[in-house]
C-alpha cells in the first residue's frame, strides 16, 4: 500500500526507535521525566516562545489552548473550514462552555478583516452576547490545500488582535511545512501568535504527540487542563524521545515531501478525468470530473490497487506526501490511479 491518506501514517525512523530505547524516564505528571522536559524546552526555544507542553494529540493541544484562553460563555473566532471547527468535536463547547463563532474561510486560508469585525459588532456590555476572547488561525491550512499563510497577513492579524484585546492561537499542525515553503525559520512563522500547537506525528514523523507552546502562565493553565482531560502521561519520555529526534532531524527534509507532492500533482494532471488543484506544500487535492464516477468509488478502487487516498470536504480527494512516500512511490501511485480512472490524457 502506498499510503497517501495522511501524513499521520508516518512511521518512526531507526534514529527515533533507538532514542526511545535509550530514553531517560521519569513521571511526567510530577514534572520529573527528563526527556519530556527537554522536548518541551526545545520546542519552546525553536518557536521563540516562553514555555512548552507535550500532549498526546493535536486535538488535545488545541483544546487546552482554547480552554486556557477562553472563560465559560466566551466566544472563540474560527474559520469555517478550520480543523478546530470541522474535526475536533466541538470540544471547547462540550468541555469548556465556550461558543464557536465561525467566519468564512477565504480560498487562501485567510480570514478577512471585514469578516473578523462582525463578532465585535455586539455590545460587550450587553449580557445577551458572548464576548470574543480568542481568534484562531490554521497554518498550513489543511482544507485549503496545505497553503501557508503569508507573513504580512499574520502581522496584520496580530495588529487586529491587539486592537481588539484578544489572544491569537495558531493551529500549526503542519507549521514546519509552512516554514519550509516560505523558506524562513519556524519562529518567524509563529511570531504573531500567542500560542501555537504543532504535531510531531505528521510530517515530522514521530509516532505520537503534539506540542503546545506559548506564555509561561498560559502553558501552566494548559498543563492543569491536560491533566483534567486525561492527557497526563507517566513515563512519557519513551515517546518524547522520538519527538526530540523529529524536531532536530525532520524539518530539513520536508522540502522532499513538497517536491513529491508537486510530482504527484503533475502526474495526476495527465490523467484524463481528474482536476488537480494547485499544490503549496505536501497536500494534493484533486476532483473526479465525471459525475457518474463518485469519489467513493475512486477511493475504494484506489485502495484495491494499493493506493490510499481519502475525501476531505466538498467531494475533493486528498493525497498527502510524507517521509514514508518516495519519488518512486509517487510514480507508481500515478500509474495505478491512471489505470483505475481510465485513459491517460
Amino acid at each position: 500500500m502506498i499510503e497517501l491518506r495522511s501524513d499521520t501514517f508516518t512511521l518512526p525512523t531507526e534514529a527515533m526507535l533507538d532514542a526511545m530505547r535509550h530514553a531517560a524516564l521519569g513521571d511526567d505528571v510530577y514534572g520529573e521525566d527528563p526527556t519530556v522536559n527537554r522536548l518541551e524546552d526545545r520546542a519552546a526555544e525553536l518557536l521563540g516562545k516562553e514555555s512548552g507542553l507535550f500532549l498526546p494529540s493535536g486535538t488535545m493541544a488545541n483544546l487546552t489552548a482554547l480552554l486556557a484562553w477562553t472563560p465559560r460563555g466566551g466566544r472563540i473566532i474560527v474559520g469555517d473550514e478550520s480543523d478546530i471547527y470541522c474535526y475536533e468535536a466541538g470540544g471547547a463547547s462540550v468541555v469548556g462552555g465556550a461558543v464557536y463563532h465561525p467566519v468564512r474561510t477565504q480560498a487562501d486560508g485567510t480570514l478577512s478583516l471585514a469578516d473578523l469585525e462582525v463578532p465585535f459588532e455586539d455590545d460587550p456590555e450587553d449580557p445577551q452576547f458572548a464576548v470574543p476572547a480568542l481568534l484562531c488561525l490554521e497554518n498550513t491550512h489543511n482544507r485549503c490545500g496545505g497553503i501557508p499563510l503569508p507573513l504580512p497577513y499574520l502581522d496584520e492579524i496580530r495588529r487586529f488582535a491587539d486592537a481588539k484585546g484578544i489572544a491569537l492561537h495558531m493551529d500549526g499542525a503542519r507549521v514546519f511545512n509552512a516554514a519550509a515553503a516560505l523558506d524562513v525559520p519556524v519562529a518567524t512563522v509563529v511570531a504573531a501568535a500567542d500560542t501555537v500547537q504543532f504535531c510531531l506525528s505528521k510530517g515530522l514523523g514521530a509516532p505520537i504527540g503534539s506540542m503546545l507552546v506559548g506564555p509561561r502562565d498560559v502553558i501552566a493553565r494548559a498543563r492543569r487542563l491536560r491533566k483534567m482531560l486525561g492527557g497526563g502521561m507517566r513515563q512519557a519520555g519513551l515517546i518524547a524521545a522520538a519527538g526530540l529526534v523529529a524536531l532536530e532531524e525532520s524539518p530539513a527534509r520536508l522540502h522532499e515531501d513538497h517536491a513529491n507532492a508537486r510530482r504527484l500533482a503533475a502526474g495526476l494532471s495527465s490523467v484524463e478525468g481528474l482536476k488537480v488543484h494547485p499544490v503549496h506544500t505536501n497536500i494534493v487535492f484533486f476532483e473526479v470530473l465525471d459525475p457518474e464516477y463518485p469519489w467513493r468509488r475512486l477511493v475504494a478502487e484506489a485502495a484495491a490497487v494499493g493506493v490510499g487516498i481519502a475525501e476531505l470536504g466538498h467531494g475533493r480527494i486528498r493525497a498527502v506526501t510524507h517521509c514514508g512516500v518516495t519519488a518512486g512511490d509517487v510514480e507508481v501511485a500515478v500509474e495505478r490511479l491512471a489505470g483505475v480512472v481510465g485513459v491517460r490524457g
